[in-house]
């Protein structure tokens, strides 16, 4: 067959630059053939385009020359003597305007041809053509139709990775479970044809059947990824529910599979779904996994009282203590492993800082507090402290603004924005399926798309975003002071009853004493300190990009790094969003400073496209 010619670069029609991430081709599969390897290979530019053939021009992109031969008489329904038809080279190369005119000249939009027996369709998703994909189904293509292979049009998709097109097939009303001649869906092909991520995971977003089985092997997508040895693939499946005791033709399970290739690393994952699945049987365990951040968090208390209780044991031997907290800590890490699981696990910081909290009141209360009782300082502290568990709370529960659409929502968003040429990373979240507010982001840990997004903050354990921003400020700020006042009351016990001062014995006296004196104030002294360092700082930072930039903690990194490979480093204070310190803070706050200055609200969380602020008559843009 004739060598497939890609335009050559400067040619007209011929888009330039790389695929953006999660959408563009992450390499071919080993399945891809002669022809579209040869496909890539540009022809040198034509000077005198007139004594061109019709294939030629086709290639090129020549329309007039096009034009001037079909009018002189060439049937564009005629193939080439390797039954390769006009269409298909128009397609290949992404040719919107010469397709529109040979199917007005007759063209057959799903004629077949050449070696593979494909459709000019199935040529376009072979390269990649998102707008000819378009194109050719507006004009009638049927993407169910079969090709050489025994592919359809969403396989071929699937197997050279070309997600926005797998998106858009889909959107259209293609099966994301139909099969090729061999009984195959789309997802049994990621999972054999296909190592990484993707398309797998991306599939899995249109809930594909995970249990189907093939005609002739009878395996799921379970078997095949584990029959490919595809890591990747396996863990997702996994991840989704895939079963475990489907057999296939041969009588065998996924696992049995897995260990008559001695993949180890599949073996494991294999054996440890299979054991989670099998306690999730257990009424007990069932109530673990409800409970599990409650005694997450009980866990941490104890172990922070027992780390106070040793270190405050009567005993000169530090070694002895030094051996014991070693021992507690390691086993209290044991825990969480066998009853939480690892996901669990992100939010050791946010139980860290309740347990912390909760034994700096109980401290105040029982060592403190005595001294306080009646004074101004016992209604400030108690005031700061209702106030940091008020403002915690409302920066969990509170939705910091995760973009929801419904299933009809996400595929006319889908066809919406590839019908406009917009389906790329920065106008929709191909993890979520969603089209991105302005200023969002796709949140790896909540697994969603924040309006606003500012940061995932650890000590929360939530993301920080257009809903619960102004919450977490207040939370820093309240946190800030209260355990300000334990460091101040640590100070005014130690003056009370230690027997020594820092001014008449000097540091390393005093520091004795304290610890002698009484170890768990100093440990409770520690925790206070620790924590007033972190929220004190992020406080301070988020007041300043608020106030100053306009910005969030993202977009303030993002474009510090930008800054970095520019000859002239960007100025933060001359982004859209920064519309004066008072204007800043009134927006972000929704408070007018008595009548002072008029805020103006933006529902982060449907802005799609540019913002007027009658404030300032300026264009909110995207940073």
């Amino acid at each position: 067959m004739r060598t497939l010619t890609l335009s050559p670069v400067g040619c007209r029609n011929h888009s330039h630059g790389p695929h953006p991430p999660g959408f563009g081709r992450h390499g071919v599969c080993a399945h891809e053939n002669k022809e579209l390897a040869k496909a890539r290979e540009a022809l040198p530019l034509i000077e005198d385009s007139s004594n061109c053939d019709i294939v030629k021009a086709t290639q090129y992109g020549i329309f007039e020359r096009c034009k001037e031969l079909v009018e002189a008489g060439y049937d564009v329904r005629q193939p080439d003597k390797e039954n390769v038809s006009l269409l298909h080279w128009a397609a290949i190369n992404n040719r919107l305007d010469l397709v529109k005119f040979y199917i007005s000249k007759g063209a057959v939009v799903d004629q077949l041809g050449g070696d593979l027996n494909s459709t000019p369709l199935h040529w376009a998703i072979r390269q990649g053509h998102l707008p000819m994909v378009i194109l050719l189904l507006q004009y009638g293509a049927d993407p169910t139709l079969i090709d050489g292979e025994g592919f359809s049009s969403i396989h071929l998709a699937v197997l050279f990775q070309h997600m926005p097109i797998i998106a858009y097939l889909i959107s259209k009303g293609q099966s994301v479970n139909m099969t090729d001649l061999n009984g195959q869906t789309p997802l049994m092909l990621s999972a054999h044809k296909v190592l990484g991520p993707e398309p797998t995971g991306f599939l899995l977003k249109f809930n594909p059947s995970l249990n189907v089985v093939d005609k002739i092997h009878q395996n799921t997508p379970l078997h095949w990824a584990v029959a490919a040895g595809n890591v990747t693939a396996v863990d997702k499946l996994l991840e989704a529910g895939s079963s475990l005791d489907i057999r296939n033709v041969k009588g065998e399970t996924p696992l049995e599979m897995a260990l008559q290739s001695k993949n180890r690393l599949i073996i494991h994952m294999l054996k440890t779904e299979a054991k989670m699945r099998a306690n999730k049987k257990f009424r007990l365990w069932r109530w673990l996994q409800k409970c599990e951040l409650f005694l997450l968090l009980m866990l941490s208390v104890i172990t922070m009282w027992a780390v106070g209780y040793i270190l405050d044991f009567n005993s000169d031997s530090w070694l002895l203590k030094g051996c014991l907290l070693i021992t507690l800590l390691f086993l209290t890490s044991l825990f969480p492993r066998f009853l939480f699981g690892y996901k669990c696990l992100v939010y050791l910081p946010t139980v860290f800082l309740l347990s912390s909290i909760f034994w700096i009141f109980v401290t105040w209360f029982i060592l403190f507090f005595p001294h306080q009782a009646g004074t101004p300082f016992y209604f400030v502290f108690i005031f700061s402290m209702i106030g940091f568990l008020y403002f915690f709370y409302k920066t969990w529960a509170t939705d910091p603004g995760f973009t929801k659409a419904s299933e009809e929502e996400r595929k006319t968003n889908i066809i919406t924005l590839a019908e406009t040429g917009c389906l790329d990373f920065r106008t929709f979240c191909t993890s979520c399926l969603v089209r991105k507010p302005l200023r969002s982001l796709h949140c790896p840990v909540c697994k969603s798309c924040v309006a606003r997004y500012d940061q995932h903050c650890l000590w929360t354990g939530r993301c920080i975003g257009f809903g619960n921003h102004r919450y977490y400020i207040f939370f820093l700020f309240f946190l800030s002071v209260v355990c300000n006042w334990i460091i101040y009351e640590s100070f005014m016990y130690w003056s009370n009853h230690c027997a020594t001062t820092f001014r008449e014995d000097g540091l390393w006296t005093y520091l004795n004493q304290i610890v002698a004196c009484s170890p768990w104030v100093l440990y409770i002294f520690l925790l206070a300190t620790f924590h007033f360092s972190w929220s004190s700082f992020l406080l301070v930072n988020q007041l300043f990009q608020i106030a100053f930039l306009g910005l969030t903690s993202h977009e303030r990194t993002s474009l510090l790094k930008q800054s970095r490979h520019m000859k002239q480093p960007l100025s933060l204070r001359r982004t859209p969003y920064n519309l004066g310190f008072t204007q800043n803070l009134a927006d972000f706050f929704q408070c007018g400073c008595f009548g002072l200055v008029k805020p103006y609200a933006v529902d982060w969380t449907s802005q799609y496209t540019m913002v007027f602020h009658p404030a300032k008559e300026k264009v909110l843009r995207s940073v």
